[in-house]
């Protein structure tokens, strides 16, 4: 795992960090060239006290104006250093901010477009905090990294390089020591790599899991489930702090080790320094140098150690994400047509879909001809292929064989956008946006005027409860539309439909959730919308297609009737049949 994720996942982070990175470089050299500079400057600056140290060491005091002037170069450079910072610091803040919001853009971007198998498969929850963390992720990486790292280098080099100029004979020690601690803080947290994205795992895990407990708060209360909810979820939280603690005991195994290498290099350099100012080879200025020097590169060493954990642990945040945006689209477009002001016939030719999850054959050889402006009902049981059959025509699956048309045009040569431009969908069960009610109906036509809005609301029988609202229209309806009822969120979902005016309709049984009074009272509005477009109506409850031009019956992905309601309610054996029977007599027809 860990070498997979050296040769792979971390040049996949690097990939799409500069993507999006290398659109602000002003900022990054910037941030680079101010880090470099600045750390020169803490290297050379204590150079110019010892020069000082040296002339007021004489007791000579014609030397005063020489030792102001040093005074002076040395208020210069720090003030230079001054503003390396301040230059360093807003850059920073420019170049951070622009390329996490590029990068939350992109991670958005790009997962909104996976199919809908993709996010059956995964958590919401879960996928936030994936996006979450890999921005982060390059928060700190460029905090540890491109400011810690780059200033440690250039302090270590120039730590060496100036005690080389001092005493020769120390700065091979001093190299050595570096080397031995460097060499062990990268071993170690290699070592330690696959504990991080252990522990990142299951910190992705738990959030997965709280978010679908929290989703499903309903469920939890109606089956009073909240104690079995705490001891499921209170498991994965004790799998992620026990993942957790292992790793940060690891840490502190490192911190030990440092912590011993930097005592024992203190006791052999003032050892050394010692026994040369015994010998009168060293003065006691250069000797107060050496442990500013020092003290300043155990300092910075040890930042190493913490600058390589944040490394790792940045990229086992972000691999998640940048695997998604690695993962090709389970819908592709191969754009070659365009809809446009189409008529509306629909044909499925010779269509096979297999189910990946379960290798089900759910269409065999599946073919049907709708005629543009025709209104068809799709019949059959639980598991007998309606919802697919949507599905595939909206190309939110791809086809295994076979192929559909519209206007004898190939769907799969046409972009998803552009397809679901042409047609509009009603669920059985809508989930609306926490937004305001107008911003919701407005979905179905993003350019529409308050006007348009209020007139499709009306013809959907939405404004008999909107008017009734304190805020009305400016109403916020609550996580996937919580606030209001199920057949209100189905009425803001007609009224879409309605503003969308497109020349394809599909109804997942759109009356389903409505009360008898207002079902009648949006059969006209119903009426209205139908007419002039091709119409698929899913139905559950056979009472509201007897209207409908055909009536397609389905069983095991297969046509098995196709006629009007008069027709097939009159045909002796036949499933259709069998299920108005079911429905109009309830359970007498039943027992």
């Amino acid at each position: 795992m860990e070498k997979d994720y050296s040769n792979l996942h971390r040049s996949l982070v690097l990939k799409y960090y500069w993507k999006v990175a290398r659109n602000f470089k002003t900022s990054f050299f910037i941030v680079v060239f101010c880090v470099i500079a600045s750390a020169i400057l803490d290297i050379y600056i204590p150079f110019q006290f010892l020069k000082l140290w040296n002339v007021l060491n004489v007791n000579d005091f014609s030397l005063v104006d020489k030792a102001r002037n040093i005074i002076l170069f040395i208020l210069l450079l720090k003030i230079i250093n001054w503003g390396l910072r301040r230059a360093n610091e807003f850059s920073v803040f420019s170049f951070v901010s622009n390329v996490m919001a590029g990068l939350r853009k992109q991670a958005f971007s790009y997962m909104m477009g996976h199919s809908k198998s993709f996010f059956a498969n995964n958590f919401s929850g879960s996928l936030t905090q994936k996006i979450n963390k890999y921005v982060r992720a390059f928060e700190k990486l460029n905090e540890k990294f491109i400011r810690d790292g780059i200033s440690l280098i250039v302090r270590s080099i120039g730590t060496v390089i100036a005690i080389y100029i001092l005493i020769p004979k120390y700065a091979p020690i001093l190299f050595i020591f570096c080397v031995i601690f460097l060499a062990t803080a990268f071993i170690y947290t290699r070592i330690k790599l696959k504990y991080d994205i252990i522990a990142a795992l299951s910190d992705t895990k738990t959030h997965g899991s709280i978010a679908d407990a929290i989703s499903n708060h309903p469920s939890v209360q109606i089956f009073a489930g909240h104690e079995y909810e705490d001891d499921k979820v209170g498991e994965v939280i004790n799998a992620q702090k026990r993942a957790t603690l292992f790793n940060w005991n690891l840490w502190g195994g490192l911190g030990a080790i440092q912590g011993f290498y930097m005592l024992t290099i203190e006791f052999i350099i003032f050892w050394i320094a010692i026994g040369d100012w015994k010998l009168g080879l060293i003065g006691l200025p250069v000797i107060v140098l050496i442990q500013s020097y020092l003290l300043r590169l155990t300092e910075s060493l040890w930042d190493f150690a913490s600058i390589t954990k944040a490394y790792y642990e940045a990229f086992s945040d972000a691999q998640e994400m940048a695997i998604i945006l690695n993962t090709p689209y389970g819908v592709e477009d191969k754009v070659t047509k365009s809809l446009d002001k189409i008529k509306g016939e629909v044909i499925f030719e010779n269509v096979t879909y297999i189910y990946d999850q379960n290798n089900t054959k759910v269409f065999d050889n599946f073919s049907l001809t709708i005629p543009a402006g025709q209104k068809i009902s799709i019949v059959g049981t639980s598991g007998a292929g309606k919802s697919t059959f949507v599905n595939l025509l909206m190309r939110l699956f791809n086809l295994t064989t076979g192929k559909i048309l519209i206007d004898n045009i190939d769907i799969s040569t046409i972009s998803q956008k552009n397809l679901r431009e042409q047609i509009a969908f009603v669920p059985q069960d809508p989930a609306l946006f926490h937004r305001t009610l107008m911003e919701n109906i407005r979905y179905g036509k993003r350019d529409a005027t308050d006007e348009e809005v209020r007139e499709a609301s009306h013809l959907a029988n939405c404004d008999k409860f909107i008017d009734k609202l304190p805020l009305g229209y400016n109403t916020y309806v609550g996580e996937r539309g919580i606030k209001l009822s199920g057949g209100e969120r189905q009425r803001v979902a007609i009224a879409r439909a309605i503003l969308k005016d497109a020349p394809i309709l599909i109804l997942d049984e759109a009356t389903s959730a409505l009360d008898s009074e207002s079902e009648l009272l949006i059969q006209d509005a119903l009426h209205n919308l139908i007419k002039n477009k091709t119409t698929i109506v899913i139905a559950h409850r056979l009472s509201t297609i007897r209207a409908m031009d055909r009536i397609i019956v389905i069983e095991n992905g297969k046509i098995i009737e196709d006629d009007n309601h008069n027709q097939l309610v009159g045909k002796e054996g036949g499933i259709y049949k069998k299920l108005w029977d079911i429905q109009s007599g309830g359970f007498d027809a039943i027992l």
